[in-house]
Formats: structure tokens, C-alpha cells, sequence
């Protein structure tokens, strides 16, 4: 008889919300850090710390980092899909799109990570329960957010495309992060982390001059809250993920960056959410259940 599919530990629960809390996060220090610090020069900072720091660790842990081309390579195709170009588009698009907006429109990763594992790679079960669970998050992002807050999408089509774009590189990254099952979480996250510095400095360098910026204390802190824990931290935690709750499953947190993000707001920069928040949390929660849930073991196979 064949062994049903064991229910993924509570931790990793808990760790799909931190998750989604320390990547809630990061729209709020993009927004500070582009302040006064270029787009392309803030991620390739963003990307050579976080690399540094996860170097670090795997050094003290006494894990070395691949040598083979292969891997390599691998790492350079999920820096650029996974960091490169989508926290470039972010970070350009947040120097014209506030940070809640650059949220919303980053959460529908989910929905194309479903949708490429339906139409393209079909390496995970795609159920009705899934697509009830897309459904609801977007149902319960708009109840989140209130329909006025959508009011301005449209004004600044191009950096609100930018960012769109961003989450459909995310949901590409997502899939192709199966790569690395067989790799400790943080060589991966490391590895990537330091290919995208590799491809970012050097246009830093060419377009910014950053020895001749003067950012502000605000923006350096954001970049350093940036850095160590909403990459270095959270990439760890993500491949992690990807290894035990598959790729829909470790997407479906997008959905709840909205509410953190507006609990965020209302803690510390004393904003108003919507009337229709509670019920709209309600959706987001039944939403990541129902795509990270498992199923139900199926009836015994039929003697033969």
C-alpha cells in the first residue's frame, strides 16, 4: 500500500507567516532606502550583504559552497528570477508607487506560479481546492486593501507594470527553485544572493557612481533592515519552504504580506485600515489554507 503523503510539520506553518512578515516588510524599507540611494545601487547592496552575511554562516557551519559550473549556472538563472531583475523592477517602480500599492500588486505571485504549474511544468497536483484558494486571497486582498485604496492603479501604468513584472519573475523563481531539493536551504539562497551581486555591481558602478551618492541614515537603515532580514533571513526560510510545502504552497504567503503589511502600517505609522479588513483577513487565511493544506490521503488502492 502506498505511504500517504505526511501533513507538513506546524513549524513550517509558522514559518510560511514569518515569511510572509519579513518580505511585508521589505516594501516599507524599499520605499525609505530609494529615498536618497538609486534603485540598481540599493539591490546590488541589497544582494552583495545579504550574500555576505549567508557566506558567513555557511562558513561557520562548515558547509562549502558548489563548485561545479553547473550549479553555478543554476545559481545565476535564480538570481536573475528571483532577485535580480524582479528587486530591480520593485525598486525602480517604488520611486513612483507607494509601498501598500507595490504590496498589492506583488502579492498575485501566487496566481502565476499556479498558472505556470498548470499550463507548463505540472510538477504539483493542481486541484479546484487550489483554485478556490487563489480565488479567495484576491478576494481577500481587495476586502483588505478596500476598493478605494485601488483608486490610483492606473495613473502610473509603467512602474505599476514594472512591479507586475516582478511577480511574474517571482512566480518563474518559485518553480525553478525545485533545483536545489538536495541542497541545505542556505547554500541556494547564498549562492543566488552572490551570483546577483556579481551581475548588479558592475551596472552600479556604471550608472550611479555610488561613491558620489550621500543617502541618509534613514535609507542606510532600511537597507541594512533589507538586507539582513528581509533577503539574508528570508531566502533561507524560502528555500526551506520550497523544499517542504512545494512551490504553490511557499507562494500562497504572498497573500498574507497585504494584512501584515497593513497591521505594520497601523503599529508604527498609525494608518487606517479598511472597514471591510477583518472579514477580508478571514479570506486570506482560508485562501493559504486551501493551497497549502494537504490533501486528504486517497481511499485504499482496489485489491487486485
Amino acid at each position: 500500500m502506498p505511504a500517504d503523503r505526511a501533513a507538513p510539520p506546524v513549524a513550517d506553518y509558522l514559518l510560511l507567516a514569518l515569511l510572509a512578515t519579513v518580505w511585508g516588510a521589505s516594501y516599507s524599507f524599499i520605499k525609505l532606502g530609494v529615498a536618497t540611494i538609486p534603485p540598481v545601487t540599493l539591490i546590488a547592496a541589497r544582494t552583495m550583504i545579504a550574500g555576505g552575511i549567508l557566506l558567513l554562516v555557511l562558513r561557520l557551519r562548515s558547509i562549502a559552497l558548489p563548485t561545479d559550473g553547473r550549479t553555478w549556472r543554476l545559481f545565476a538563472v535564480q538570481a536573475l528570477v528571483n532577485s535580480t531583475i524582479p528587486f530591480v523592477l520593485i525598486a525602480w517602480g517604488e520611486t513612483r508607487v507607494d509601498a501598500g500599492l507595490a504590496a498589492i500588486l506583488n502579492s498575485t505571485s501566487p496566481i502565476f506560479t499556479f498558472l505556470f504549474t498548470w499550463a507548463v511544468t505540472r510538477h504539483e497536483a493542481v486541484t479546484g481546492r487550489k483554485l478556490f484558494g487563489v480565488a479567495a486571497g484576491v478576494a481577500g486582498i481587495t476586502l483588505v486593501i478596500g476598493l478605494d485604496a485601488l483608486s490610483g492603479a492606473g495613473q502610473q501604468l509603467l512602474p505599476q507594470l514594472a512591479i507586475v513584472a516582478a511577480t511574474v519573475c517571482y512566480g518563474i523563481a518559485a518553480i525553478f527553485g525545485r533545483n536545489f531539493k538536495g541542497l541545505d536551504p542556505m547554500v541556494p539562497a547564498a549562492g543566488s544572493m552572490l551570483a546577483g551581486a556579481a551581475m548588479l555591481i558592475p551596472l552600479s558602478l556604471l550608472l550611479d557612481r555610488p561613491w558620489a551618492l550621500a543617502p541618509s541614515a534613514a535609507s542606510l537603515g532600511a537597507l541594512a533592515g533589507l538586507a539582513v532580514v528581509s533577503t539574508a533571513l528570508a531566502f533561507v526560510i524560502y528555500f526551506r519552504l520550497i523544499a517542504s510545502l512545494g512551490s504553490v504552497a511557499t507562494m500562497a504567503q504572498a497573500y498574507l504580506r497585504v494584512p501584515i503589511g497593513v497591521a505594520i502600517g497601523v503599529v508604527f505609522l498609525g494608518e487606517t485600515p479598511a472597514p471591510t479588513a477583518l472579514s477580508g483577513l478571514a479570506l486570506v487565511v482560508i485562501g493559504v489554507a486551501a493551497m497549502t493544506l494537504p490533501s486528504r490521503a486517497r481511499a485504499k488502492t482496489k485489491p487486485a
